[in-house]
């Protein structure tokens, strides 16, 4: 298998990447490390969940890392959002902490991918590609968290 197709699967096409959170050294941060990618391009940089509807209609990405606390519209509501006025645009969530009940209402809620933002530049690059190639992927820690939950919800019933 070649490595480098592995890697960086889309060489011949840019992935219009529209970046979303609250915390500008977080956004300053992941442009810069994205911007190292020969495939991804940063179409708009959001603040707020209202701010990344309006950059997402007008810049048209594909594919959208939203923060998961926002002010002005979570992003599991601006995730819904999109997918209803822009569906070609996927939709993943990055959050600090993850909950569980939150992966199953992110994945409900249309976006493709559910992960920490503990990960590496090289490994948010490796999870935008993928869900652009249209896969899911979801933290592992978070998706055992989240099947102990429900586990657990089945137990007390």
């Amino acid at each position: 298998m070649n490595v480098m197709a592995e890697q960086n699967p889309s060489a011949n096409q840019m992935i219009r990447v529209l970046l979303a959170d609250d915390d500008p050294l977080f956004r300053a941060a992941c442009t810069a490390l994205l911007s190292l990618e020969g495939d991804l391009e940063i179409v708009a940089e959001a603040a707020t969940g209202p701010q990344a509807i309006e950059l997402a209609l007008a810049h048209v990405p594909d594919v959208a890392v939203l923060d998961l606390r926002m002010p002005g519209g979570d992003g599991l509501a601006v995730a819904a959002r999109l997918a209803q006025l822009l569906p070609t645009c996927k939709t993943m969530i990055v959050t600090g902490d993850g909950r569980p009940g939150q992966v199953e209402r992110a994945l409900a809620h249309g976006a493709r991918a559910f992960v920490l933002k503990t990960l590496s530049g090289r490994e948010l690059a490796a999870v935008i590609r993928q869900v652009h190639a249209g896969h899911r992927r979801v933290d592992p820690a978070l998706a055992t968290d989240a099947a102990r939950a429900k586990g657990g919800e089945r137990h007390q019933r």
